[in-house]
């Protein structure tokens, strides 16, 4: 039987910005250090979903770590982190519109930030990191008619593979949000794919609308260490019952 529940958790950007799509470097570091000193695993996104699939028991005290959008923060605040305590994660990439790329062509820029090149999503790759999709252009799939959603889903997934040269299998809905047509779209492409519902990985899980856990909710020493105790699974969900209720307000 399938070790559950498992998480998944969700950064975008490693910066001391007062935004919600920041995640503090140190509180990264030194979470992702107290997890290792305990024992904790971190798996690839692809490799948890295939034990799911397989019907396989995950590793005791393994977790996945994800990040949305591409950071050039990624770069040099996650990697050296990740390379110290051999952990990988899977990043997923809004990868513009422009096929004429270069090793210092960077991702169109999101919400003003710096963004990854090319050349150093190639140098992370090579130390174990995967890349997964996260559209073009980075819309809310459920507002665009479905031909724009098949050019932004498939078209992401083919510029990625054609300039890494390695299938992309795995796929994060733009503010996580997808409707019927977009999973069906998404489901035609990818292994798997990540929405945003707030909670744990579970034998129940649909495997196209994965559940994660924002970094947000883990953004102090005090909350990251939450993971490593018996309260983290009623932490997060008495978390995602509270953003419920907010969101039918």
């Amino acid at each position: 039987m399938i070790a559950a529940p498992f998480p998944v958790l969700t950064f975008h950007a490693l910066d001391d910005q007062s935004l919600v799509t920041s995640f503090s470097p140190g509180v990264f570091q030194h979470g992702i250090a107290r997890l290792h000193e305990n024992g904790y695993r971190a798996l690839s996104l692809l490799e948890a979903v295939d034990c799911l699939r397989r019907g396989e028991p995950l590793p005791n005290r393994s977790f996945t770590i994800t990040f949305d959008d591409g950071y050039h923060s990624v770069y040099c605040e996650a990697l050296p982190v990740l390379q110290q305590y051999g952990m990988s994660a899977t990043v997923f990439l809004t990868v513009g519109e422009t096929r004429r790329v270069t090793a210092t062509s960077r991702l169109p820029s999101l919400s003003g930030r710096s963004m990854l090149s090319w050349g150093e999503i190639r140098e992370m790759q090579r130390w174990g990191i995967v890349f997964g999709a996260h559209t073009l252009t980075h819309p809310d799939l459920t507002c665009l008619p479905i031909d724009r959603i098949e050019a932004e889903v498939y078209a992401s997934k083919a510029m990625i593979e054609d300039i890494l040269s390695t299938p992309a299998v795995c796929f994060a809905y733009p503010y996580g949000r997808y409707d019927d047509r977009s999973r069906s779209i998404v489901q035609q492409y990818f292994a798997c794919a990540c929405s945003d519902k707030l909670g744990l990985v579970t034998t129940g899980s649909d495997l196209y609308a994965l559940e994660r856990v924002d970094a947000y909710y883990l953004r102090t020493d005090r909350l990251f260490a939450v993971m490593r105790t018996k309260l983290f699974p009623w932490y997060i969900q008495a978390r995602a019952f509270f953003r419920g209720l907010r969101r039918t307000v």
